[in-house]
């Protein structure tokens, strides 16, 4: 005990020494001594931006009101009554100059107002330029100085395991950066709207506010608009999709000259190519997408192409599958001219084909008029996929807001609208034009799955 105490003034001084060379250290240290990506984050994280969105909402009404038993015993006002709703996102400035920002279709559908927070807390009001339901993209434009850009990579160099960073304002706590890697790539899901899909999974965390932000790879290049996660258990599992970069801006293009995607269309109806088929026709090819049938008069049709062809490329690009051929044409504009490379009887073929007006537009689809009996429908052309198309004409009704008076006339999301008042309607132009014509009670032929309906719309 005595040699310790003798000692100790030693040990103390000794200790003091060492905490003081320890400190001096840590001092000395310089933030770019950290492994990390943090320098390149500093330079891009101002061009992601929080997106805050106020609109409104039908409010649902009793079931019960739709029967006309019941409603006669209550006021149901003839418009739906509504409540404002208020939503947040985030967003990407591609254009510092033009002050572009790119988001998703979803965080700015039915927007009556859009605020985007900058960085450095400035707000400012952002004015829609377009949307396209079908990629799930759209386009905001904002006034403001001194904005920062960030740069584009191209996402056809992606790779699996690549590492990536998500950028965005998840449940709108502020601006929030994970870290993960590319964990699959062409991923079709059926979870979007339109259904037009190729996106870049990822397991860096994406979580509900995500959405409109930025997936960007380690040299601080943007790859992707982060969109969608899977999430069973409502939280991030590690399961996030991003639209690649370079179909979003085959997107912006058409936004920016049109203000909407005018996709094209070939013609045909294809399935994928699969290991049974190429067996049973004892095929030299694996991979393609098989045509089952072609519509009348179409851009295919008029050039040759046949029912049991396969489509293997188009522009010398490999088409992998049906979903990768309806994506290579639903992003290329009507009365571009393509060469199409088929598979015929083993026999490799090539058509030059000027691309059509595609009816498989959701981007395009028209709201009627609040005034209208068809108020709270939204019209549209009948999609491609869809089993009537090239079998009947008529009006495709691909929404309709509960409580409007749409909904309260019988329609519902799916129904295709043939005629009204006897006369036979196959675009939306035509129906619009005959309703402002009988402003009053009109009857209209419907078609719902295989059943012909006769309903009167007050």
């Amino acid at each position: 005990m005595k040699i310790t105490m003798r000692y100790f003034p030693v040990m103390l001084l000794v200790c003091l020494l060492s905490f003081g060379l320890s400190t001096n250290n840590i001092a000395q240290e310089k933030p770019g001594d950290r492994p990390g990506i943090a320098g390149i984050l500093e330079g891009i994280t101002p061009a992601v931006v929080n997106i805050s969105v106020t609109g409104s909402a039908a409010i649902p009404q009793n079931p019960l009101l739709n029967d006309p038993f019941f409603r006669r015993f209550f006021n149901v006002p003839e418009q739906p009554q509504t409540r404002p709703v208020q939503s947040a996102g985030s967003g990407v400035i591609i254009d510092a100059d033009e002050g572009y920002v790119l988001t998703n279709h979803h965080v700015v559908n039915n927007a009556e107002e859009i605020e985007i927070t900058l960085q450095d807390r400035r707000r400012v009001t952002a004015e829609l330029v377009g949307s396209d339901a079908g990629t799930d993209i759209a386009l905001l434009r904002i006034v403001a100085d001194s904005l920062v850009a960030i740069a584009r990579s191209d996402s056809e160099t992606l790779r699996v395991g690549d590492y990536v960073a998500a950028i965005g304002n998840p449940f709108g706590i502020g601006q929030t950066v994970t870290t993960g890697m590319v964990s699959a790539l062409g991923r079709q899901t059926g979870i979007s709207q339109g259904g037009y899909e190729d996106f870049i999974q990822t397991d860096a965390s994406i979580n509900p506010g995500n959405s409109g932000g930025a997936l960007v790879d380690y040299n601080g290049n943007l790859v992707g608009i982060n969109t969608a996660i899977i999430a069973p258990a409502g939280g991030n599992v590690g399961i996030g999709f991003a639209v690649p970069i370079n179909m979003v801006m085959a997107v912006v293009e058409q936004l920016l000259e049109f203000g909407e995607i005018r996709r094209g269309m070939l013609g045909v109806q294809i399935t994928d190519l699969d290991p049974d088929l190429v067996e049973a026709l004892e095929l030299q090819v694996t991979r393609g997408a098989v045509v089952s049938s072609v519509v009348a008069d179409s851009p295919a049709e008029n050039v040759g192409i046949e029912a049991g062809d396969i489509i293997v490329s188009v522009d010398g690009e490999p088409v992998e599958s049906a979903s990768d051929l309806r994506n290579i044409i639903g992003l290329t504009r009507a009365g571009t001219e393509v060469e199409i490379g088929v598979v015929r009887e083993n026999r490799g073929r090539n058509f030059a084909v000027q691309i059509g007006d595609s009816p498989d537009v959701a981007s395009e689809s028209i709201e009627a008029n609040a005034t209208s009996v068809l108020e709270g429908a939204e019209l549209n052309s009948i999609p491609l996929n869809h089993s009537a198309y090239g079998e009947v004409e008529g009006v495709y009704i691909s929404a309709v807001t509960q409580g409007s008076r749409a909904f309260r006339n019988g329609l519902e999301a799916g129904d295709i609208i043939t005629a009204v008042n006897r006369q036979p309607v196959s675009t939306r132009r035509e129906l619009i034009d005959i309703l402002e014509e009988n402003s009053g009670t009109v009857a209209m032929n419907v078609l719902r799955g295989q059943q012909q309906l006769f309903l009167i719309m007050r």
